[in-house]
C-alpha cells in the first residue's frame, strides 16, 4: 500500500509537470526573446463599447480617458449600454459625450446580453461596417493616454483580435486586491506577452480588447452567453483558427474587489463559468489537439482545466489513506500522508511564489502601491490562490447566476501612478 500511495503522488507530480511545464518556458522566452515592435500604417476607424451597471461612480473615469487619447477623435465613437441600471448611469455617460441605449431585460442577465443587445443598436443606427474594430471595455476601467494608438498599431498587422496589458487602480488596497492584480499582470506579461512572440494565441480577459468588425459580423453580434463569455469567446476563436494578438504597450487599469464576499462570488462564477466552457468546447479543444496538434488548442485546454480540483483530489486521498494509518496502526501511512499533504502544498506555494517574484520584479515599476506592500502581496499571492480550492468545489454543485461587483474608486491615470 505504501508503494502504491508513492506512485499516486508521484503519477500527479508528474502529470502536474508535464501539462504545465511549458508556462516556464514562457517566463525564459520573456527573458531571452525579442519583442517585436509594431507600428501601424493606418489609422484604423473604432466604436468604443461599453456595458455598465449602476456604474455612475466610475464611468465618467472611462470616458474621460477615452477623451484623452494621442488618437484623432473623429475615428473614435463611445457607445454604452445601461444594462438594467437603477441609478443615473445613463445620464452621467451621456453627459460625458457618449451615444446610450438603455436596456432592461431581467430574464437575459449577463455581459454578454448586454453587448449583443449594443452591438444590434450601432448596426440599427449607423451599420457594423461603419467601423474597422470595436474596442471593449469595463465602466470601471482607465486608459493611459497611448491604449487605442498601440492597439492600432497591433491590429493593422492584420490580428482579428488583440488584447492588451491590464494594470490596476488598487494594487495596494489589500492582499485581495493585489492578489487579482499581481494574477492578472502576470497573465499579460508571462502569458499573452510569451504568446505573442511565440506567434501562437493569446486570449482575451474580462475587460480591454479590440474585435476586428468582421468577427462580430461572422458571429452574427456577441453570441457567447456562458458565465465567463470572455473565455467562451477566446476558446471559440481559437477553435476557429484565430490568432488573438496582445498589445504590451496598451495599458488599462480596473478595480479588484477588496472584501472576500464580493471575490468568493465573483471567482465562483468565473469557476463555474470555465466548466461550462470546457462542457461545451472541450471536445472540439481536444480534436484540435489530437488530430491538428494545435498548441492553441492545448494551451487553452490547459487554462480551461480544473487543476485546483486534482490538487483537492490528491490532498483528500492522502488525509484518507493518514486516517486510515491512525485507525490500522499503520504510522508509515500517517507519516506518509503528512509528508505529501505538506510536500504538494508547499510545491504549489513556492511555484506560484515564483510567478509572482518574477512579475513584481519585472513589473516593479508599474505596480502602484508602497514599496513594502509590494514584497509583503508576494507573500499572501499564494494565499489568494489557494482559496480557489474551496471555490472550485462549490461551483460544481451551485446554481451561479452572474452578480454585479459594485466599483468606487474614481482615479485618473495620474492619481494611479502617483
Amino acid at each position: 500500500m505504501d508503494t502504491c500511495i508513492r506512485y499516486l503522488n508521484f503519477a500527479i507530480l508528474l502529470l502536474f509537470t508535464l501539462c504545465y511545464s511549458y508556462q516556464a518556458v514562457f517566463v525564459l522566452i520573456r527573458w531571452f526573446g525579442k519583442k517585436k515592435k509594431y507600428q501601424a500604417k493606418t489609422q484604423h476607424r473604432y466604436a468604443v463599447i461599453i456595458s455598465a451597471r449602476n456604474e455612475r461612480a466610475v464611468i465618467g473615469g472611462l470616458l474621460d480617458s477615452i477623451h484623452r487619447q494621442n488618437y484623432p477623435s473623429e475615428l473614435v465613437d463611445i457607445y454604452v449600454v445601461a444594462d438594467n441600471c437603477t441609478d443615473d448611469t445613463a445620464a452621467v455617460a451621456r453627459a460625458h459625450g457618449a451615444v446610450v441605449y438603455e436596456r432592461f431585460n431581467h430574464v437575459q442577465i449577463g455581459k454578454g446580453y448586454a453587448l449583443n443587445y449594443l452591438f444590434r443598436c450601432i448596426e440599427e443606427r449607423v451599420g457594423l461596417d461603419t467601423y474597422d474594430g470595436f474596442l471593449v471595455f469595463d465602466a470601471d476601467n482607465v486608459l493611459d493616454e497611448n491604449y487605442i494608438t498601440s492597439m492600432n498599431d497591433v491590429f493593422d498587422q492584420g490580428y482579428p483580435v488583440v488584447t492588451s496589458y491590464r494594470n490596476s487602480k488598487n494594487y495596494g488596497s489589500n492582499w485581495i486586491s493585489a492578489g487579482y492584480a499581481l494574477w492578472f499582470l502576470r497573465e499579460s506579461k508571462y502569458l499573452n506577452g510569451a504568446r505573442m512572440q511565440c506567434g501562437t494565441s493569446c486570449a482575451i480577459s474580462g475587460t480591454g480588447f479590440l474585435v476586428a468588425s468582421e468577427v462580430i459580423r461572422e458571429n452574427h453580434g456577441w453570441k457567447h452567453h456562458l458565465l465567463t463569455e470572455d473565455i467562451e469567446f477566446s476558446t471559440d476563436s481559437i477553435i476557429q483558427g484565430r490568432v488573438i494578438g496582445y498589445s504590451e504597450d496598451a495599458v488599462l487599469y480596473d478595480e479588484q474587489p477588496v472584501h472576500f464576499r464580493e471575490s468568493w462570488n465573483q471567482r465562483l462564477r468565473w469557476s463555474k463559468g470555465f466548466y461550462q466552457v470546457l462542457g461545451s468546447y472541450g471536445k472540439r479543444l481536444t480534436e484540435g489537439i489530437v488530430k491538428h496538434h494545435s498548441f492553441q488548442c492545448y494551451d487553452m485546454m490547459m487554462t480551461l482545466a480544473p487543476a485546483t480540483l486534482l490538487t483537492l483530489f490528491t490532498i483528500v486521498v492522502n488525509l484518507i489513506f493518514g486516517f486510515a494509518g491512525v485507525i490500522l496502526g499503520h504510522t508509515s501511512w500517517t507519516v506518509m500522508m503528512l509528508e505529501a499533504v505538506g510536500g504538494n502544498l508547499f510545491g504549489i506555494y513556492m511555484s506560484l511564489f515564483f510567478f509572482g517574484l518574477i512579475t513584481t520584479i519585472t513589473e516593479w515599476k508599474r505596480i502602484h502601491c508602497h514599496a513594502g506592500k509590494k514584497i509583503l502581496y508576494l507573500f499572501t499571492f499564494p494565499i489568494f490562490i489557494f482559496t480557489y480550492i474551496p471555490i472550485a468545489v462549490v461551483a460544481i454543485f451551485k446554481k451561479v447566476t452572474w452578480v454585479p461587483i459594485p466599483h468606487t474608486i474614481a482615479k485618473n491615470v495620474q492619481e494611479i501612478r502617483s
